[in-house]
């Protein structure tokens, strides 16, 4: 077994069909979780485009690559999932069967420490540094939108008959009700953009979008279109003006839903919600298997969700100072944010006084 590991321009056009080859067969050799778009190469080749000390791992047998192992690198040897705190699928893409050496492979790379907090399932090599596993919701499509509506209406009847009447509504108060599900115009885009920004604004969260290279990373993704890959930008439209939208990543088996927004004018008609019924609809129609929510806990999401995958957060680590540094740093961090999120009791008044905190913010 050989290990190279190649900065994101360093690598083949042959190394990129071999990773892709990999992904698109992954649900058929058992493992569905390797062909989520987050492990794609045009994802980890975008973000290298936007970040510094980005790198891809090639492991191979007798010349052939057999698995593919993308990563960000400190100048101190900390490393990082590709788009930490953004993507939502991370791990090792490889070849059925294939086992690794975690520090081995950390050795190549030359890592004290490789951080991840969305590790898909089936990576066992790397589950001994798992510290927290969480719920990633799921809409599976694969038997065809009537069949995932038919559930819907099943589980919970009251939701399905509420929010395909509140789409009824729409149309009847604001004109004919259109979706697009692959809306190529970039100002639509940048309109999804604005109403996210303002979104996070209002509800005390981190804007994403006050980065520019987050903007530039899903402007360029927006432009990518592959057979096997692709930016997805999804619109709802009400006489012919967008009140909902979304922006994700595509690939043959998964649509990874990532930025969904609306303009809080219309907010009673559940704008949102009708929007990812259209989603599944589009989804359904492009042969995807199913439409990952992402982890977090959102009342939305488990209204929507048909299962549940796991993902996880930990790191893998070297015995190197590096290591047990960072380690001490970000553990607390970590095991308090979690907490927070996990009971209820304080949960809720955090997020409230969040919400208080942007509501100030977006009155100056």
């Amino acid at each position: 077994m050989e290990i190279g590991v190649y900065r994101p321009g360093e690598l083949t056009a042959a190394d990129r069909e071999a990773w892709t080859a990999l992904q698109s067969k992954a649900h058929l050799l058992g493992s569905p979780e390797l062909a989520n778009p987050f492990l794609a190469p045009e994802f980890t080749l975008a973000v290298g485009r936007c970040r510094r000390g980005v790198r891809i791992a090639v492991v191979r047998e007798e010349g052939e690559p057999v698995a593919f192992f993308p990563f960000q690198r400190t100048r101190f040897g900390v490393g990082r999932a590709i788009g930490l705190g953004l993507s939502d699928a991370q791990g090792l893409v490889h070849r059925p069967g294939f086992r690794w050496d975690p520090r081995e492979l950390m050795r190549a790379c030359g890592l004290s420490l490789w951080e991840f907090d969305h590790l898909v399932e089936g990576q066992r090599p790397f589950t001994a540094g798992v510290r927290g596993e969480f719920p990633s919701p799921v809409i599976d499509v694969d038997r065809g939108y009537e069949a995932y509506l038919a559930e819907l209406r099943s589980r919970s009847p009251k939701f399905t008959r509420s929010t395909l009447a509140k789409a009824r509504r729409l149309g009847r108060d604001h004109g004919e009700v259109v979706y697009v599900h692959d809306e190529r115009d970039p100002a639509v885009l940048r309109t999804l953009i604005g109403w996210k920004s303002a979104q996070y604004r209002r509800t005390g969260r981190s804007d994403r979008f006050a980065h520019p290279w987050i903007v530039r990373l899903v402007q360029q993704l927006f432009h990518t279109r592959r057979a096997s890959f692709e930016g997805l930008l999804s619109v709802l439209y009400a006489d012919g003006k967008p009140v909902a939208a979304h922006f994700g990543l595509r690939s043959d088996r998964v649509l990874a839903c990532w930025f969904p927004a609306y303009d809080p004018a219309y907010a009673k008609f559940s704008p949102g919600l009708v929007l990812h019924l259209r989603m599944a609809e589009g989804a359904a129609g492009q042969g995807v298997a199913y439409l990952d929510l992402g982890r977090g806990e959102k009342e939305y999401k488990d209204s929507l969700k048909t299962r549940d995958l796991r993902v996880s957060e930990g790191w893998v680590a070297r015995r190197h100072p590096v290591a047990f540094g960072h380690r001490a740093h970000r553990a607390p961090v970590r095991a308090l944010r979690n907490t927070v999120r996990s009971r209820p009791e304080l949960f809720g008044p955090a997020d409230r006084l969040l919400k208080q905190v942007g509501g100030i913010r977006s009155k100056k």
